[in-house]
């Protein structure tokens, strides 16, 4: 691919929610624009983008791909991304360096939760876009329908600029509302179309949708209104004009419409995105800071500029090592050359820089801003870095990651594999940013955290092919503790005489519950000497790890108070060991006493659903001992906030989906302990000691 002019480039995001059409889109895309000599199928498992085993298996994007093509003598880099929850953590990362992107609706079923949550990305990385109504091929496709939907989820004005000739079986070809033209397309796949008058049928309404739309595109400057205000028409060049200022401002969405497993309006729309999608020219400067002294920096999107970049997306090849891809904002990057890593202030040696074709790399020499491009074998970079020209450092920041969703614990099946396990796991979240890993010290087991059940399924899957490590997913341990409720003044004492040296310990030990959130507190209130100096602290320690094993179910005990106000010794006997054996005899008295009660840890829940779905929802919250605490509405979905213990809701992510057919979002976060009703700590005090039991034979 030559060097292009920085104001013919295009990054292009293909977003939508998850089953929309964007890998078959991107197919299409490529194919029109002779990148490859086959149209690929999801569903056949013969897609260009769609090509890890565990996307063919699934027919879904699991992981954004890559790749780019020449359309009338503009380089557009496309980035189809993956939209179904589970997986849509990267598609946010891409949406950080993407110049436009096309939002695909689909014909049959509108906007969905995921399509708001892009949209609002899309929003806060400001990134112009235009719309894409798919599948209007197929049954119960409307045009209208998705536009109004859009408008109505989105809050956004869509703007027809094609109207699409027939609908399901009958669907042909489309009108392009600008040149008044129409496109009738062969059914062959092949893409091909005839050019004509617009058929007569359609003329009444054509004219209707362009007068509105030329009405609508007047409005995106003042000149423009003016010209349209003594004309009352505008001209071709015109329309284009104000399309493109209006979809840069984010004044209006220009709507196209087709078919992308039909191959029908793809050229149409591959023009419009040359036409009405910004160049990183168009998008300016970008800001940063410096990172040694903090200030504000810009680079603007110019060869001559130091050299900037961000690193969106890390993969992981078996062959290959790992391979770093990122924007290039400003400058010029040539293979051989060394930059600077800002973010971890150290220095990367580039070998060969790659363009992504799927699965392919090509090589190119060199890549100047505007360009998204590939290194492999980058020592220490990794997802959300910035490179730099080590003489003009800048750093940039970041897409934030989401936050994950649900926890399992993770065995490895064999010695080997346990080996193996943390190497193979630090690698896969190089390139999966939401994947979490880490030994729970209160339950001892190592716990693997994501986005959704099919996210920790998909990255077994990768664990066994990539690295051949084995392991299995079981629900994660509930970190209970314990505490009591009330006082108790004990003796703990240590006595033990058979020939040689004996033992003694004796002290007098008073217990208080403490607040929630407080741990352990020791105090010593001896006085005169009747406990000596060198044993106080032997007989917190023996408090202490005798908390630590718990007493009703072999949980940590927190929360409480242990001051030491009186005792005895032995001039010989007497030792650290002695007092400290004292102490945890005097914990476990005290708690035959002192009310001694479970606590459970309580989340903080997020839950976004459609709003048909609400009732369902609030009515399965409330049967898991949940409190919601507030609903907000949102266009036609409902934000629920609630609160409710960990145990009842670590297979949540699955229930969710079946309650709102894979329409619903949530994130939890931990909030607070409280007590266990009584019949439910029964039930886990009587569990906890069969497992003790059978644990001894």
């Amino acid at each position: 691919m030559g060097k292009y002019d920085t104001a013919k480039l295009r990054n292009l995001g293909i977003v939508a929610h998850g089953g929309a059409g964007k890998t078959s889109l991107t197919e299409a895309i490529l194919f029109n624009a002779g990148m490859i000599d086959r149209l690929g199928r999801v569903d056949d498992g013969t897609s260009t983008m769609d090509f890890e085993p565990e996307e063919v298996k699934r027919k879904i994007t699991i992981s954004s791909s890559l790749n780019h093509c020449e359309w009338n003598g503009y380089s557009i880099h496309i980035v189809d991304t993956p939209g179904y929850g589970n997986f849509i953590a990267d598609t946010r990362s891409c949406m950080r360096a993407l110049g436009g992107a096309v939002l695909i609706l689909s014909a049959i079923s509108g906007v969905k939760v995921q399509t708001e949550e892009v949209w609002e990305w899309a929003d806060e990385f400001e990134i112009p876009r235009i719309a894409f109504v798919n599948k209007m091929d197929r049954e119960r496709a409307s045009f209208f329908r998705a536009i109004d939907d859009m408008e109505k989820v989105l809050g956004v004005k869509g703007v027809a600029i094609q109207l699409p000739m027939g609908a399901e079986d009958n669907f042909s070809g489309v009108i392009d509302l600008v040149k008044m033209k129409a496109y009738r397309y062969e059914k062959d796949l092949s893409g091909k179309f005839t050019e004509g008058e617009i058929p007569t049928e359609y003329l009444d309404e054509a004219k209707k949708l362009r007068e509105q739309m030329v009405e609508t595109v007047a409005e995106a400057y003042d000149s423009l209104t003016e010209k349209y205000l003594e004309a009352g028409e505008l001209t071709e060049e015109e329309i284009i004009d104000g399309l493109r200022v209006g979809t840069l401002r984010y004044t209006f969405t220009p709507v196209l419409c087709g078919s992308a497993v039909m191959n029908i309006g793809i050229g149409q729309l591959l023009d419009y995105i040359c036409n009405c999608l910004p160049s990183p020219l168009d998008r300016g400067s970008v800001v940063g800071t410096n990172p040694k002294t903090g200030d504000v920096v810009e680079r603007s999107p110019d060869e001559n500029e130091p050299f900037s970049a961000l690193v969106f997306k890390t993969t992981s090849d078996p062959y290959t090592g790992k391979i770093t891809v990122f924007r290039v904002y400003s400058g010029t990057l040539n293979s051989d050359s060394t930059v600077f890593n800002s973010t971890r202030d150290c220095t990367e040696r580039i070998g060969q820089i790659y363009e992504l074709e799927g699965k392919k790399q090509k090589p190119i020499k060199q890549a100047v801003a505007g360009d998204i491009v590939a290194v492999s074998k980058l020592k220490d970079t990794l997802t959300g870095d910035t490179l730099c020209d080590p003489d003009k450092p800048i750093v940039y920041e970041p897409a934030k990651p989401l936050q994950p969703v649900i926890s399992y614990a993770i065995l490895p099946k064999t010695k080997n594999d346990e080996d193996k396990i943390h190497g193979a796991l630090q690698r896969l979240m190089e390139e999966d940013q939401t994947l979490e890993v880490h030994r729970d010290e209160k339950t001892r087991e190592l716990v693997i955290s994501g986005m959704g059940q099919v996210h920790l399924e998909v990255t077994v899957e990768k664990l066994k092919r990539k690295f051949s490590v084995d392991v299995e997913l079981k629900t994660p341990k509930v970190p209970y503790l314990e505490t009591f409720k009330g006082m108790a003044k004990v003796q703990g004492k240590y006595k033990k005489q058979s020939g040689g040296r004996g033992q003694y310990g004796d002290c007098w030990v008073e217990f208080s519950p403490l607040p929630r959130g407080e741990g352990f507190l020791f105090e010593d209130k001896i006085v005169g000497g009747v406990v000596p100096r060198q044993y106080i602290p032997a007989v917190e320690k023996g408090i202490f790890e005798a908390s630590q094993e718990g007493f009703l179910a072999g949980y940590p005990l927190v929360d409480f108070k242990a001051a030491l106000y009186d005792g005895s010794f032995h001039t010989v006997d007497s030792s650290e060991m002695a007092f400290k054996v004292a102490g945890s005899l005097a914990l476990k008295k005290a708690m035959e006493t002192a009310k001694p009660v479970l606590l459970e840890p309580i989340m903080n829940m997020k839950i976004t659903v459609p709003e048909e779905t609400m009732g369902d929802v609030i009515g399965d919250l409330n049967s898991r001992r949940g409190k919601v605490v507030g609903v907000e509405p949102k266009a036609n979905s409902q934000i629920i906030r609630a609160v409710v213990p960990m145990s009842e809701v670590l297979a949540y992510s699955s229930d969710l989906r079946s309650m709102t057919s894979d329409r619903g979002l949530f994130t939890t976060e931990f909030s607070h302990y409280e007590e266990v009703p009584g019949h439910l700590a029964q039930k886990i005090i009587s569990e906890s000691a069969a497992k003790q039991k059978h644990a001894n034979h």
